[in-house]
């Protein structure tokens, strides 16, 4: 598995593990089984994984995985595992945020993961217009000098709002995007800011929520509803970039070189991110070890000139996606906005 330097002293594998799907809105989650999954991803060198105070259930397991990895195979081995959560405050919170408030998370979290110092937070504020951001970062930053943060990073933030906390004192180590051949929004004004900054994307939604898979290759455009929020999000994402046809002519171009590879268009999807400049690694979600092998070859494929030729000119058709990164999210009375849930988690459990 490849692996990189997101910060001096501070690797990570360039494939990280998802949590979301352990959080039990993809069905019932047996918490013992999960554990071994998450033994079974470290073992095969995916070292790296992303969870969230507001993810339920899952920094507790992670914080078992953690306690049950040590005690199998080392201090050592253990030192190596990287866990990167979120410190996500409630829409309804922000006009009234603390420091006591942020501290209680932060220990919430350390508690659950079994981790004195939280190696990675990645912060979230779900209202600019709502003020307090910059202070909220600033505590964060006061709980990484007192010990219990070692990176403060953030997570779906536009440039302007991370270059205003870099001004403000605070190192932000990474951010987390969505980024993928759909939705180029951070290959904009992030991926500038982030080189002439120094930190690094850590990226999302490579496959679009199952989309850029061989499984919806040939297949009708959907109708309403689809299966889940997810996919109704990434749905509206290819709308917004051509629609399915365009879609679908996608599909084929990564079919054409994930034959040329001996592998699947989930996979040269993800690889394709990872190549992007800036990007440190990209998240893959799973609620097992079923796709293990799938993930890990996202580290062993390395795409060609011939590869790029080949999604050049699909790219090109591409019409962008509207706004900066997260921008469309943010409107809660927009069509994007309107899936996406925000008040998750007043109060930490």
């Amino acid at each position: 598995m490849e692996r990189a330097l997101l910060a001096p002293g501070y690797e990570i594998s360039r494939v990280i593990r998802g949590g979301w799907q352990l959080a039990g809105g993809h069905g019932a989650v047996d918490r013992a089984a999960a554990v071994e999954d998450l033994i079974a991803t470290a073992e095969a060198g995916i070292t790296t994984f992303d969870c969230a105070d507001i993810y339920t259930g899952v920094e507790e397991i992670i914080g078992d995985f953690r306690a049950e990895y040590g005690r199998r195979h080392g201090a050592e081995a253990l030192s190596a595992i990287r866990v990167h959560t979120k410190f996500v405050p409630d829409l309804a919170v922000l006009p009234t945020i603390s420091k006591a408030y942020v501290e209680k998370v932060i220990d919430t979290s350390r508690a659950r993961l079994g981790l004195d110092r939280l190696d990675l937070v990645q912060f979230h504020w779900w209202d600019y217009e709502t003020g307090g951001y910059l202070q909220t970062a600033l505590w964060l930053e006061e709980l990484r000098w007192a010990g219990k943060i070692e990176r403060v990073s953030a997570t779906n933030f536009d440039a302007a709002h991370v270059e205003a906390m870099v001004a403000e004192g605070v190192p932000v180590t990474s951010v987390q995007v969505q980024y993928s051949l759909i939705d180029d929004r951070p290959s904009r004004r992030m991926a500038t800011a982030a080189e002439a900054l120094g930190f690094k994307l850590l990226c999302y939604g490579t496959v679009a929520g199952g989309f850029l898979s061989d499984a919806w290759l040939g297949v009708p455009e959907p109708g309403e509803p689809l299966e889940n929020r997810s996919l109704t999000k990434y749905k509206l994402m290819i709308d917004d970039a051509g629609g399915w046809e365009w879609f679908q002519s996608l599909l084929a171009a990564l079919r054409a070189i994930a034959d040329r590879h001996g592998t699947d268009i989930a996979t040269v999807a993800s690889r394709a991110v990872l190549d992007f400049p800036a990007v440190a690694g990209v998240i893959v979600g799973a609620r097992n070890r079923a796709h293990l092998s799938a993930n890990l070859a996202i580290g062993d494929l390395r795409l060609e000139a011939q590869d790029h030729a080949l999604l050049a000119p699909v790219q090109a058709a591409r019409r962008p996606i509207e706004g900066e990164v997260y921008e469309l999210e943010r409107d809660r009375t927009g069509r994007h906005g309107s899936i996406m849930k925000y008040n998750l988690n007043a109060e930490p459990a």
